[in-house]
């Protein structure tokens, strides 16, 4: 007697699954570590971005000098130089924190302040998940980075190796 019937063995398709198993465990760390990447790109990107307002705000307010938060920078009442998003400070997986680090006293500038300097840092939200390094930069508009990443704010400074 003949078997008429048609379709897979259930062999067969344990054996399509585990191709498809094996497939996605060598293709998910590769999507992983190019989201990864992508959120350093688009961090760098943006602390570019916030540089290049922060010169372009204090060539417009020479009484003030740099913007003394990005809110002063971000939509209105800001100057609407960056995003409302960027101007919160986190994007990307990645959380901005913006400070002056250098004032002079000014007679004749808006509060008694002139802001001279500031720095920028970058830091992943969840280090080794959202980014691997940590970046910083100022005035000079030099992103430098820390790797691996670490958790908390201004692990990169100064002293930090520059982006080539």
């Amino acid at each position: 007697m003949r078997n008429n019937q048609k379709g897979f063995s259930l062999i067969e398709l344990l054996i399509v699954v585990a191709i498809i198993l094996i497939i996605a465990a060598i293709a998910i760390p590769n999507l992983l570590r190019s989201r990864m990447a992508a959120n350093e790109a688009s961090a760098v990107g943006s602390m570019k971005t916030i540089v290049t307002s922060s010169v372009t705000y204090s060539s417009t307010h020479p009484d003030i000098g740099f913007p003394a938060n990005l809110a002063a920078i971000g939509p209105a009442p800001g100057d609407n130089l960056i995003d409302a998003q960027l101007a919160g400070g986190n994007k990307s997986g990645y959380l901005f924190t913006y400070a002056i680090t250098v004032t002079s006293p000014c007679p004749t500038c808006v509060g008694g302040i002139h802001n001279d300097d500031f720095s920028l840092c970058g830091d992943p939200t969840a280090p080794q998940r959202t980014g691997d390094r940590n970046f910083f930069t100022e005035a000079s508009a030099v992103i430098r980075f820390v790797t691996p990443a670490a958790a908390g704010p201004c692990v990169a400074t100064i002293a930090s190796l520059p982006i080539s």
